[in-house]
């Protein structure tokens, strides 16, 4: 959600210890045409006439999740195109290729090209047998540790809490083509691997940032990439999902393929959340933009239903596949208010990794909302799934009644349920702890701003906390950490939509596992300038990771902060959002903290900066951190 990256997919709803090497020179300037400000307005333009018949109502402030047009031209003219293609394709669907293409162009001040606005990547010097086997890896998935805890064991982390307060810029790498970073990096081997906006997985390595090999996959890669345990002799193998639903292998030593699978399960399906690898087995959730689609009065709403595939690890043969919402989609007999038929049950999309149960044997996603009325009992729900046969074991629903998409934020809201949200999905993977007393507690956040607790074995509910009003973007967003009986919480309480009314509690919570008693609260300052809000806010919305006596949590204002473990006290904090000189030559620009966490590894703490989307501010930076010395 932000500035330079407010991203296409926000346009969704258009619908929606050694020195760098010396860097490269800046590559040449793109060619460019009109700023887009001198043209929207232009009576005689046929682009300008595109935009307004597709583009004005939602890129005008009509939609909240929308980029705004006065961001375009920071955008990539190759971004603006891609989204056409992707999240906003029901838009665009009656335009040419040319059209298109035009009016990417058009929208972007940029012309296409081979090149088109290219960051240059500093490549490796010696990139043959690079591949440190002795260099273990440090996590894996979206959820960092067993459980999905987002804790970090001491000996991983090499980071001693009191050393956080001296950590300083190590080096910082430029996406190419990005005006968002959402991709949580993984760490082993010698290297940083992990995925960017225009397709690209990258292994950079850990110490300089140089490139010792990339990978085009087929569209944006949003996920953390997984990577397999290894044996003498071995490379292991990286795994993970791009924005088309296709599923990849690769080696992780040379950045070859070894297979793409696609999910093949519905026409609007994504990948957003981590797929989980266990057992040779690899499980991935299903996500889908077809919320966003369900802004044309004349699309047939909906047919959708989220879920879990496994593939067998070693080949990508399918094993089994487990949708949300068991009943297929049938049509209603009934017709929205332009005519168009309607279908019924669908949504309960998953955009959260999975956990693991391996004691159980099942693992556990979270849901989000609805898309038709009245809403499916398993939408906003949290879901227990055998992990051979795929077999839904229990459900436990926290909000009822929750039927929500894009088409409830327009005027023509023609395909919005009758209940019009609130939205309430869960995003961040539910967490599996154990306790002192030899029990296993679920524990899990919603952007209702609740977190729940239920028992693994039953799906009994056992106890809910609130700590924030709640609202679109959190509550609790993309993830919460945990470890030893407590469990802290992040919550955005963001006020950009404006839907929701009362006090906002921005910030972040400790919270005893066991009973949900909240230990203590530290509010996030307002430090925002005024030239900078909306886009700008305190509210903590991506996942927060936690070390030994510390908690990591970076902020819509883009600020990253250490808080101590115990008592909540900030001991460390960098404002991202600024301009980096970086080891690809390229002026990269920090934004938003949104989606992916920090991650700690051999002295080092990698963070993501930028996420362009539903008003928040672009950037296009990987920044890695360390105490120097150290």
């Amino acid at each position: 959600m932000y500035l330079k990256h407010i991203t296409l997919l926000v346009s969704l709803v258009l619908a929606s210890c050694g020195e760098a090497p010396e860097p490269p020179a800046p590559p040449p300037e793109p060619e460019t045409v009109e700023p887009v400000s001198d043209l929207l307005g232009s009576a005689d333009s046929s682009d300008a006439q595109l935009y307004q018949q597709y583009c004005a109502s939602c890129h005008e402030g009509g939609v909240f999740k929308a980029p705004h047009v006065v961001t375009f031209n920071m955008m990539p003219a190759r971004a603006i195109l891609d989204s056409m293609d992707g999240v906003m394709k029901q838009q665009s669907a009656d335009l040419t290729v040319e059209q298109k293409r035009s009016l990417a162009e058009f929208l972007s001040g940029q012309k296409l090209g081979d090149a088109d606005t290219a960051t240059p990547v500093l490549m490796c010097e010696e990139t043959e047998n690079w591949f440190d086997a002795d260099a273990p890896r440090a996590f894996n998935g979206w959820g960092l540790a067993p459980g999905s805890t987002r804790f970090i064991d001491g000996d991983t982390a090499a980071l001693a809490a009191e050393d956080v307060p001296q950590l300083t810029l190590k080096w910082a790498f430029a996406y190419p083509n990005a005006t968002r970073a959402r991709s949580q990096p993984a760490v082993a081997g010698g290297a940083v691997f992990v995925g960017s906006q225009d397709g690209t997985v990258y292994a950079l390595d850990e110490e300089t940032g140089c490139a010792r090999w990339s990978f085009a996959a087929d569209a944006e890669v949003r996920s953390a990439i997984t990577v397999s345990d290894w044996v003498e002799g071995e490379t292991p193998s990286l795994y993970f999902g791009d924005f088309k639903g296709n599923v990849y292998k690769l080696d992780a030593a040379t950045g070859t393929r070894d297979w793409m699978v696609n999910l093949e399960d519905h026409p609007n399906v994504t990948i957003t959340g981590s797929p989980k690898l266990h057992d040779d087995k690899l499980y991935v959730p299903m996500s889908s933009t077809e919320w966003a689609s369900a802004a044309d009065p004349g699309y047939e709403c909906c047919t959708f239903r989220g879920g879990v595939t496994a593939f067998d690890a070693a080949t990508g043969k399918m094993l089994w596949k487990t949708h949300s919402i068991p009943e297929q989609p049938q049509l209603t007999g009934g017709t929205n208010s332009e005519g168009t038929p309607q279908f019924h049950p669908a949504g309960a999309p998953v955009w959260n990794s999975p956990t693991i149960d391996a004691k159980r044997g099942r693992l556990y996603v979270g849901t989000g909302e609805a898309y038709t009325s009245p809403a499916a009992d398993t939408s906003d729900a949290i879901l227990a799934i055998d992990l051979e046969t795929g077999d839904l074991l229990w459900h436990w629903q926290a909000t009822a009644g929750d039927a929500w998409n894009m088409a409830c934020t327009l005027e023509d809201d023609a395909n919005c349920p009758v209940e019009d949200g609130p939205d309430f999905d869960f995003g961040a993977p539910p967490i599996l702890l154990p306790l002192d007393d030899e029990r296993d507690i679920i524990l899990a956040g919603q952007k209702s701003g609740f977190t729940h607790a239920i028992d693994p074995e039953t799906g009994e509910h056992l106890w809910s906390t609130r700590t924030g009003l709640g609202g679109f973007a959190g509550g609790v967003h993309w993830g919460m950490a945990a470890h030893d009986g407590v469990l802290w919480v992040p919550n955005a309480d963001t006020d950009f939509y404006g839907k929701w009314e009362g006090e906002r509690k921005p910030g972040l919570n400790a919270l005893d596992a066991a009973s949900g008693e909240i230990i203590w609260f530290t509010p996030a300052p307002n430090k925002c300038p005024e030239d900078r809000k909306p886009a700008c806010d305190p509210g903590l919305s991506a996942a927060v990771t936690a070390i030994p006596g510390v908690v990591f949590a970076g902020g819509f204002d883009g600020i990253l902060r250490a808080y101590n473990a115990q008592d909540g006290a900030v001991i460390w904090e960098f404002d991202t959002v600024q301009k980096y000189v970086t080891v690809n030559g390229e002026t990269a620009q920090g934004g938003t903290i949104e989606s992916d966490g920090p991650v700690v590894a051999n002295g080092n703490l990698i963070i993501n900066s930028g996420y362009l989307y539903g008003g928040r501010e672009a950037g296009n930076v990987l920044l890695v951190f360390s105490v120097e010395g150290k």
